[in-house]
């Protein structure tokens, strides 16, 4: 558990700095909203209790720190190749990691984020992509064994979602990302994500702050967290998430997994009950020890956490010091 926060606070003897909700909100007070009504509804993901007032008072004061930092690497880009004497050739995109648990809320938090970082004027263009892409295909899991284990550390091919970070804060003009799809529950081979030079990319998943692996030989090799410029890890009390786990599958159960084409199409016909337990029985078996082994410990590793409330809105920010 986190420690508590505090109003204002910037305790001498902590490396972060932690603003409850109403000091958080007050650094956006003067800042232009920039997402309408309609657009927030398009983003919102299903079960999250998200808001103008959320955005506003949440989101807004993020979005402007995200952008002074993307300013401030700008910056030390240019005075690095004057440095180096080299020609000033672009500067690669800004990555921003985004980790959470499986229903916390972190796809919302980064299309929202994503949204509201393309409206400023200093970097319009802002890509998205989320590593369940990379997940390996059900036929791969399955054959190593690993199904019941799909979204834990060992269930993605962690080689090519290296390398393709690596290629973007290499620079390279196009880089590809493969596709997943939540109806099928699947990658989709022949559908790629295509990012071109934008000027931010959030990478979102479960396991994007994990620390690097140690290798047979010993030796360390390297982490996607080590190209990132800024992270965020999206928090709450393991069983409010567990509740919220539930009341999206209940949700799911009357709208997607009644899609004859759906993975889960086997579960849109349980009753109440049936669904309320066979959606413990995953979290207690898979999600919920996903997030107690793997996830939570990445959550010192950012550089702010959102803490959530049980409704959703969040509560508090830490923000590690400078």
């Amino acid at each position: 558990m986190p420690p508590a926060p505090h109003n204002g606070g910037d305790r001498e003897s902590s490396p972060y700095v932690e603003l409850d909700r109403d000091a958080w909100a007050a650094l956006g007070a003067a800042t232009e909203q920039p997402l309408s009504a309609d657009e927030i509804e398009r983003v919102r993901g299903l079960g999250d209790e998200l808001d103008l007032d959320e955005v506003q008072q949440v989101y807004l004061p993020l979005s402007r720190l995200l952008s002074l930092y993307v300013k401030s690497a700008g910056e030390l880009h240019r005075a690095q190749e004057e440095f180096l004497a080299r020609p000033h050739p672009p500067r690669t995109p800004f990555v921003i990691g985004l980790a959470g648990s499986v229903a916390v809320g972190k796809s919302t938090t980064a299309r929202v984020l994503a949204q509201m970082l393309a409206h400023w004027p200093e970097h319009p263009s802002v890509s998205l992509v989320t590593t369940d892409g990379f997940l390996y295909p059900n036929a791969e899991l399955q054959r190593r064994g690993l199904l019941g284990r799909k979204g834990f550390p060992e269930s993605y091919d962690r080689k090519a979602l290296l390398r393709f970070v690596m290629d973007i804060k290499s620079g390279k003009d196009e880089v590809e990302a493969p596709t997943y799809s939540h109806l099928v529950y699947d990658v989709l081979p022949d559908e790629k994500v295509v990012v071109k030079r934008p000027d931010i990319v959030i990478i979102e998943g479960l396991n994007v702050l994990q620390p690097a692996r140690v290798r047979e030989d010993g030796r360390t090799g390297l982490a996607i967290s080590d190209f990132f410029d800024f992270s965020v890890y999206v928090d709450a009390a393991t069983g409010d998430i567990r509740r919220w786990y539930t009341d999206r599958f209940l949700r799911l159960r009357e709208t997607s997994f009644r899609n004859p084409a759906s993975y889960f199409a086997r579960y849109g016909d349980l009753s109440e009950d049936e669904a309320v337990a066979e959606s413990r029985r995953i979290w207690d078996t898979i999600n919920g020890p996903n997030l107690e082994q793997n996830v939570q410990p990445t959550r010192s590793r950012a550089t702010l956490v959102l803490r959530k409330d049980a409704d959703h809105s969040v509560r508090y920010v830490r923000l590690r010091k400078l």
